[in-house]
């Protein structure tokens, strides 16, 4: 049943993204602003912050109990926060359709070390166009578009993109299990 919601949400991220890639090159407007989506990733930071819902600014990273998964890093919201096992010490290759499926956790400056959380193990990535992805123990942290509620896991252990995505536990290891 799991696979099949995520099967589901695959097929609505793989939709969102055709039509956001339907859109490239034209200008649209976000948050009163008006950026260009083009297929060098120009705009993909922009479109990532969007569908994520985040604001940058300064997030907290912290714990949440996540049954058989252990503790696992999330938001303030109680959003779960991924690794992309392709990714490279605090560098990010999750560009593009992939960053609308799994948009970046981004900051404007450092994260907050939550509860549960280990303040040295918290640090940024830097992303094309400037923008800067918040890691954990060098890993770059994103979000899943396919929960759609805090405390959803719902991208633990897909293969998409490549290669396989995570959540993180508080050492910032991930969890496979």
């Amino acid at each position: 049943m799991k696979r099949t919601h995520a099967a589901a949400s695959c097929a609505a991220v793989t939709l969102l993204t055709s039509l956001l890639a339907g859109c490239s090159g034209s200008s649209t407007s976000t948050s009163g602003s008006s950026t260009s989506s083009s297929s060098s990733g120009g705009g993909d930071e922009a479109t990532a912050a969007a569908v994520a819902s985040s604001q940058p600014g300064q997030p907290t990273v912290a714990t949440k109990s996540a049954g058989k998964l252990g503790t696992i890093l999330v938001d303030a919201k109680g959003r779960t926060l991924y690794l992309f096992a392709a990714d490279s010490k605090n560098k990010s290759t999750c560009t593009g359709a992939c960053a609308v499926a799994w948009p970046p956790l981004l900051t404007t400056s450092t994260a907050k070390a939550g509860s549960g959380t280990d303040k040295k193990l918290l640090g940024t990535a830097p992303r094309s166009g400037g923008a800067k992805e918040v890691s954990y123990n060098g890993h770059p942290l994103y979000y899943y578009v396919g929960d759609t509620k805090p405390g959803q896991t719902n991208g633990q252990g897909i293969n998409q993109f490549g290669a396989l995505w995570y959540v993180v536990n508080a050492k910032g290891k991930q969890v496979t299990s």
